[in-house]
């Protein structure tokens, strides 16, 4: 399962997208209307910005607004930033791989087997589903249900 601060980020940049371009969403509406403690979407957002997946702007105007296109931003590239590698063990990992502590040999692990299927999978899923499609009519009903 993701975590309740990667739900909350996905769940912010989704605002973000369907902001208007270029302009900027207060920090307190995002909270208001997703209904995220606004501390912690704080650090989400300074995580987030840290990346370059957001900015901010200060000021009676200022905000947040996503610094990438909506389009360009994935799931599975969300889900990296906040909650580390995506993959079910660690001997799966593409950015944190790991032998894992009691296994005799990754070529022989029938559990390792089946799970690479699954993190393939969902790393297909994943890294094919962009902030956009969460916000598009169509796709956006069966994304958001996802995400609850």
């Amino acid at each position: 399962m993701i975590t309740q601060k990667a739900k909350y980020a996905l769940r912010a940049l989704t605002v973000l997208a369907e902001a208007d371009a270029g302009e900027p969403v207060m920090i307190s509406d995002i909270a208001a209307q997703q209904k995220i403690p606004k501390k912690f979407l704080e650090q989400i957002l300074l995580d987030l910005k840290h990346q370059g997946i957001v900015a901010s702007r200060r000021g009676k105007a200022g905000g947040y607004l996503l610094l990438k296109p909506a389009d360009m931003i994935t799931f599975g590239e969300i889900l990296r930033i906040v909650d580390g590698p995506i993959a079910p063990l660690p001997c799966l990992s593409i950015t944190a791989y790991r032998k894992c502590d009691d296994c005799d040999g990754e070529q022989t692990c029938e559990i390792r087997s089946v799970f690479a299927k699954v993190a393939d999978a969902t790393r297909k899923v994943l890294f094919s589903t962009t902030i956009a499609d969460a916000v598009a009519p169509a796709k956006g009903a069966e994304v958001t249900r996802l995400l609850a």
